[in-house]
């Protein structure tokens, strides 16, 4: 959530993930897409990374930092289970 909020707030209004990636370093998007898109892997690039590419960058670490906020939480409710206090012989 940290990394959502400092993405919000340090890149322009408009900054998709893709732009964000080409921030940290430029030809990471082409090797992305030379590894990804040769060969079978065409539809993933199309159908699943572009439109990803697209959306705004601090959508992608909200959407992960939710999700596991939601399993910290979960986890942390159950009700441990309490043994008994008497003894055996």
């Amino acid at each position: 959530m940290v990394l959502a909020f400092a993405l919000v707030t340090l890149m322009p209004p408009p900054a998709t993930l893709a732009d964000g990636i080409a921030a940290l370093d430029p030809k990471l998007l082409y090797r992305l897409h030379d590894s990804i898109a040769g060969g079978w892997w065409t539809w993933a690039w199309a159908n699943l990374f572009m439109p990803l590419l697209l959306r705004p960058c601090w959508l992608v670490p909200t959407g992960l930092g939710l999700v596991l906020m939601g399993g910290a939480l979960t986890l942390g409710s159950r009700k441990s289970v309490t043994r008994s206090h008497r003894r055996r012989s």
